[in-house]
């Protein structure tokens, strides 16, 4: 249904009409005459005309009636943008509908609005569908973590490797953001294995079944992802590991030194030896081995274990040497339930990503 011309001219003589009462009846008249049939076509000249006008008299209007326009804008199909970005910079009563579902808003007006808007307005742009890469960055960029967990929860949502990079920054110090990163159907896997070591049992599951399911050649791509964008900052060594590193390079070349020997390292107190000669064994670097022992992560040392083929007895002692406490025997039990639970292939493809690790510090070196 096309929209009578007076009622134009009428919307225009109301522009200066000093009754509110008046506007505001004159205003919902047309508007629900223009939105009645949107799927009928009109022309470029009348949208632009309506959308020019209606915009201008209701940023005068109650912020009753601005609510009740921005509802009817954000479903209309209509390429009302000027209208649509008025509202948007109204108060987040007003403009959560449009930001969220108006399809008048290009990409240019989310970008800006997401540079300038409120949390509350972010929150709200977060939640439309089909956002692109370049609104998803700038979310993150200036969203709070609430802001940016809606965004993964947003399944439409393009998000590119740089804006998970960030995300998986963040999420290394925020719990709130692990879980909606670890459940995200489209996370790079070597960013997931990065998280990993920071993230609740539960979600570690999670990330070791995404191993488990992947294919080798989605495996292979996420390794070289992961080596193009490796930049390690290692955490501090000790003083001594260089000479322990050359130790166990003589033992092994004399053929004296085999992964049980590490229990005994740990016995007698040779931290520094038996952190060189773990990450001999299991091929992961330093950086690697030093948090998992420092945190006592039993987790990740089953993985490491596994994937190296350690026996499960072995996995069991050293887990209890480094956690200690007592319950020993009840302590062994749960280690070897927990070797167990590890697939072995998908250990395996972790363990792939930590040696990336090793690669590139053998390459800098």
């Amino acid at each position: 249904m096309s929209v009578d011309h007076s009622k134009f001219a009428k919307l225009m003589d109301l522009a200066k009409e000093t009754s509110s009462e008046k506007r505001r009846d004159l205003l919902r008249e047309v508007t629900d005459v223009f939105f009645e049939d949107d799927k009928s076509e009109r022309s470029e000249t009348e949208c632009a005309m309506f959308d020019e006008i209606i915009g201008a008299v209701a940023t005068d209007m109650t912020e009753q009636v601005r609510m009740e326009l921005s509802r009817k804008v954000a479903v209309s199909k209509s390429p009302l943008r000027k209208t649509a970005r008025r509202l948007a910079t109204d108060s987040i009563r007003v403009a959560a509908p449009v930001l969220r579902k108006s399809k008048a808003l290009t990409e240019d007006d989310l970008v800006h609005i997401a540079n300038n808007g409120c949390q509350d307005k972010l929150m709200a742009v977060s939640k439309r569908e089909h956002l692109t890469s370049p609104v998803s960055k700038v979310l993150v960029k200036k969203g709070e973590d609430k802001v940016v967990v809606s965004l993964l929860e947003n399944e439409t949502a393009q998000i590119d490797r740089e804006t998970y990079e960030e995300v998986t920054e963040r999420a290394m110090t925020s719990k709130v953001l692990q879980a909606p990163l670890v459940k995200n159907k489209n996370v790079p896997l070597d960013l997931l294995n990065d998280v990993y070591q920071v993230v609740e049992t539960k979600l570690r599951a999670q990330i070791m079944q995404k191993f488990e399911s992947v294919s080798e050649a989605e495996l292979n791509a996420a390794l070289e992802a992961s080596k193009k964008r490796l930049n390690v900052a290692y955490g501090k060594a000790p003083e001594d590991i260089d000479k322990q590193r050359k130790w166990v390079e003589a033992e092994i070349e004399a053929d004296r030194l085999t992964p049980p020997h590490l229990v005994q390292q740990l016995r007698n107190g040779e931290r520094s030896r038996f952190y060189a000669s773990f990450s001999y064994f299991t091929q992961v670097p330093l950086d690697t081995i030093l948090r998992i022992t420092d945190q006592k992560d039993v987790d990740a040392m089953a993985i490491l274990c596994r994937a190296a083929h350690f026996p499960k007895a072995l996995f069991s002692t050293l887990a209890m040497q480094i956690v200690g406490g007592e319950n020993g025997v009840a302590k062994a039990k749960e280690y070897s339930d927990m070797y167990d639970e590890v697939p072995l292939a998908a250990a395996q493809r972790a363990v792939r990503f930590w040696k990336v690790r090793n690669q590139a510090e053998a390459t800098a070196a």
